[in-house]
């Protein structure tokens, strides 16, 4: 009798999760004619191409950054776009800001498009040519900055001087806002959305760089899919410094510096900080998950029942699926002795830890010293930034932003989701809770992987449609009721 009790359970069980699995449906997506919208392609390529060839390098120490490189791209650009510098308001926002208005019917509620235009470095070790040289060969703009963002403020730019030609006029105000030290996490954003805040500008939505159109990101999806990040975790600097009185090497003593260190890191990754399922990881599950094959649909479909597997997949798996639904530890830096012979009376190891939405600064750092257990290693926070606030996709913003996805990128499914790098998009959340982070293009795999890589390079092809993007985006959300 217990027997078929258990049997009955187990069958209920079982018909709960395929049912579940089997009515796991998407929500339903506006239909989006492709809209047919012309831009000069290689006249596209070449503005990109003259942005990258100012050395526009960020440093944490402003003292070695190249002042007249960056003073050089800002007077390079009413060259390259005289439509727009003619239609348009600049001016310059301190320490490193560009700031531009384009008045439209309405003042009211006005579209935001933002990208910044300092790099990181790039000395030439490891590229097939010179990391600045802008060149264009066959089909493709080379050097740094074509992908992290020199590229999106090209084809916002792209994308306004070829609708002013054709005389558009939008029907609410749209603003760029160009920073020129986002990588150095500078407070150019921070200052023009504080002068945006002061002249009492609430706009539709903020629109930054972030998610792009990637294959095979999330298990079973085989369609293309457009991320939209709603969110981005919080990206802070940790260290762990261990002190000893040093001595000679031939006798050295059960613990050094170095081996306290050694074993905190152990310590850390024995013990992961928790699986958690945020609003923004939710939604990319409720979007993309019905679009999976049948054995992911009863997963994600049912994570009330396999949560805890999917935690230890996540575990044993890291990268990008991992780092969605857990705050993630990188030891990035350990600094011990100078000499091969001499134990060192100190070593430091810095740990760049991605905060999870809806855990802090201090959460984490009180998780790393319960994860350290070892006393004379002290764990003090160096600096960064706390996770972004999470942004509604409810409103006309949202909507007029997935418009614009579909009619240039057919085929292409839409899902909001939670960015693990960081942006300058979180400066805005003072003026606006629609926030979003979408870089308007296709990425690919190895794409992704030349962000702050060598060899960086965009298809000409690509930048076109990210400024067909851009214009059906501003036509779009500047057409909003």
């Amino acid at each position: 009798m217990i027997g078929w009790i258990v049997l009955g359970v187990l069958a209920l069980f079982v018909g709960t999760l395929v049912v579940r699995a089997a009515l796991f449906r998407a929500p339903e997506e506006t239909a989006a004619t492709p809209a047919n919208v012309q831009v000069d392609a290689a006249k596209a390529a070449e503005a990109l191409a003259a942005l990258v060839r100012c050395k526009t390098v960020s440093h944490a120490d402003p003292a070695l950054d190249d002042a007249a490189e960056f003073t050089r791209l800002e007077a390079l650009l009413p060259i390259l776009y005289p439509l727009v510098h003619r239609t348009l308001t600049r001016e310059k926002i301190p320490p490193r800001g560009l700031l531009y208005r384009w008045k439209g019917g309405n003042a009211d509620a006005p579209l935001v498009l933002t990208a910044h235009y300092d790099v990181v470095p790039a000395d030439g070790d490891g590229w097939d040519g010179d990391p600045f040289s802008g060149e264009i060969t066959e089909g493709l703009i080379h050097g740094r900055g074509t992908l992290d963002t020199k590229c999106t403020l090209a084809a916002i730019l792209t994308a306004a001087e070829t609708l002013i030609a054709q005389g558009f006029v939008p029907a609410r105000d749209i603003y760029f806002c160009f920073g020129g030290d986002e990588e150095v996490m500078g407070g150019g954003a921070k200052a023009i959305a504080a002068t945006l805040e002061a002249r009492g500008v609430k706009p539709l939505m903020v629109v930054d760089e972030g998610g792009a159109i990637v294959e095979n990101v999330f298990p079973g999806v085989a369609q293309p899919c457009a991320l939209i990040g709603i969110a981005e975790k919080g990206s802070v600097n940790y260290t762990a410094t261990a002190l000893s009185a040093g001595g000679h090497s031939s006798a050295p003593p059960v613990n050094s510096p170095l081996t306290l260190l050694s074993d905190a890191v152990r310590c850390i990754r024995q013990k992961p900080f928790r699986f958690r399922i945020t609003e923004p990881a939710r939604a990319l599950v409720r979007h993309l998950a019905p679009h999976s094959t049948f054995v992911y649909r009863l997963i994600f479909a049912n994570l009330w029942a396999f949560a805890p597997v999917l935690d230890m997949i996540t575990r044993k798996s890291g990268g990008e699926l991992n780092a969605l639904f857990r705050t993630t530890v990188a030891f990035t830096v350990m600094r011990g002795g100078d000499a091969a012979n001499v134990l060192p009376q100190s070593a430091e190891l810095t740990m760049n830890v991605r905060v999870l939405p809806g855990e802090s600064i201090q959460s984490t750092l009180q998780g790393l010293r319960a994860r350290i257990t070892d006393k004379r290693v002290a764990i003090a926070l160096l600096r960064g930034l706390a996770p972004s606030q999470v942004s509604s996709t409810a409103g006309e913003g949202y909507a007029a932003l997935t418009q614009s996805i579909r009619e240039v990128y057919a085929g292409v499914l839409t899902s909001p989701y939670l960015m693990i790098a960081a942006s300058d998009a979180r400066h805005y959340e003072r003026i606006c809770r629609h926030v979003f982070r979408f870089s308007g293009m296709p990425l690919t795999s190895a794409e992704r992987k030349m962000i702050h890589g060598v060899n960086e390079r965009i298809p000409v092809a690509k930048q076109a449609d990210a400024a067909r993007f851009f214009m059906r985006l501003m036509d779009n959300a500047a057409g909003c009721a």
